[in-house]
């Protein structure tokens, strides 16, 4: 059964070797990453930006770790920056916000606007699927590299 894992960075160094450590474990194709994207290149206004742009960026580096990078203008929250999975479903539901985002994946409303609300004050949410049997090491990982509120969720 697939759950998925969802943890917020405030450093951007720790976030990174976390995504570092994940993808030594095999864990590259589920791993997401949603944050501000506080360069000049984020009002890009819902287009897709991975081609280098965020090289320059305060999560350049991070993202560039990831598949699938866009970016996205989201309303209340500004430009956003996203990697893997959860980007494709933002994509598709930028009105919804990260909230919505996360919904889909499997987290209850409230706590959907928890996280949303962590990117909007500068956090870096990480979160990844995995079976029951990778779950417990996925969020060992990441609080090992200073992630707070690491919990796990259903997976739909």
């Amino acid at each position: 059964m697939n759950k998925v894992v969802v943890g917020i960075f405030n450093d951007r160094g720790r976030a990174e070797a976390a995504l570092q450590e994940l993808k030594s474990h095999g864990f590259e194709k589920e791993i997401s990453l949603v944050a501000r994207d506080e360069s000049d290149h984020g009002s890009g206004g819902g287009q897709d930006l991975s081609e280098g742009t965020f090289a320059g960026g305060a999560v350049g580096g991070i993202a560039g770790l990831l598949a699938g990078v866009g970016a996205l203008l989201i309303p209340g929250i500004g430009p956003i920056v996203a990697a893997g999975p959860i980007a494709a479903t933002l994509t598709g539901m930028v009105t919804g916000g990260i909230a919505g985002g996360l919904i889909d994946l499997g987290l209850p409303e409230e706590r959907g606007e928890f996280f949303e609300e962590q990117v909007r004050q500068g956090g870096i949410l990480v979160s990844m699927k995995a079976g029951d049997d990778k779950i417990e090491e996925t969020a060992s990982i990441l609080r090992q590299h200073g992630a707070h509120d690491v919990e796990v969720h259903q997976s739909d």
